[in-house]
């Protein structure tokens, strides 16, 4: 038994190294930071405190906490809307055609993520042609603003997190078996039943992989709120680049931040204990 277990040991080792020193070991010593007393001048004091946790009590943080699920759900929905008509297309193409447009939803990687992010801004610009057009045919006033918004918020994000949710739902799509759909029509059902209820089931994984891809980076993000946001649309992720770059409380940022990824473990911890239960 054991040597049969040796090679699969060694085989999983330098995934599970990585594992503990990249992911496990720094969580780990976020986790102590949050225990830490912060420094009036900025940086991590002597000794353990709970003032970093007690901050957590703080009446705009539910708030807060409330606002960055709410976006990042709605852009993960958006997203993955979107995205499986396109993988059903894509799947359904010649390997040719395929290839072509998977090469269409690689592309936008090739642009660093400030730059997409901020093309967006300027298109969304109160001066831009975007808004003058909307405002010419009564769409905009002349007082509102295209940035600034939680709308803004959600279609940039949707922008930038798209392909993440169209990449593993067409991987899904490619190996699905297309004849399933040919045999739910001869059995009565319109396409838009057996698209929902034969070809969705039959990728379901691609699909919980799109949602986990999209969703949990998306919970701590902040480039995007932060550059076509405004004050009323910070996220989690926005309050701690506060905490750490502007106000230098590390304790605090670590705390937010221990508190964001028990959010984002909470669930597969619950799903876990329904399983063995």
């Amino acid at each position: 038994m054991k040597t049969d277990r040796k090679p699969e040991l060694l085989s999983t080792a330098p995934s599970f190294l990585w594992l503990v020193m990249f992911v496990l070991v720094p969580v780990a010593i976020i986790f102590a930071i949050a225990f830490r007393p912060a420094l009036a001048a900025g940086g991590i004091g002597e000794g353990w405190s709970l003032d970093a946790i007690r901050a957590l009590a703080d009446p705009s943080y539910p708030a807060l906490f409330a606002r960055t699920i709410f976006t990042a759900a709605a852009t993960t929905v958006l997203s993955i809307a979107i995205s499986l008509p396109v993988a059903y297309s894509m799947a359904r193409l010649t390997p040719v055609w395929r290839s072509r447009v998977l090469l269409l939803v690689i592309v936008p990687f090739w642009t660093n993520f400030v730059i997409r992010v901020f093309a967006w801004q300027q298109i969304l610009h109160a001066q831009g042609y975007v808004a003058e057009a909307m405002r010419s045919i009564g769409l905009l006033g002349e007082n509102e603003r295209l940035l600034g918004n939680l709308t803004a918020v959600i279609i940039v994000s949707v922008y930038t997190y798209l392909p993440f949710a169209i990449l593993p739902l067409f991987a899904a799509a490619e190996k699905f078996d297309f004849g399933l759909l040919d045999a739910a029509r001869d059995l009565g059902a319109k396409p838009l039943r057996a698209f929902f209820s034969v070809f969705i089931p039959g990728i379901r994984q691609g699909a919980i992989t799109a949602f986990l891809v999209v969703f949990i980076p998306m919970l701590g993000s902040y480039v995007v709120p932060d550059m076509v946001g405004g004050t009323t649309t910070q996220m989690i992720g926005n309050k701690i680049a506060q905490r750490n770059f502007t106000d230098r409380n590390l304790p605090e940022a670590a705390a937010l931040s221990g508190a964001l990824a028990l959010l984002v473990l909470a669930p597969m911890f619950l799903r876990r204990k329904e399983k063995t239960a």
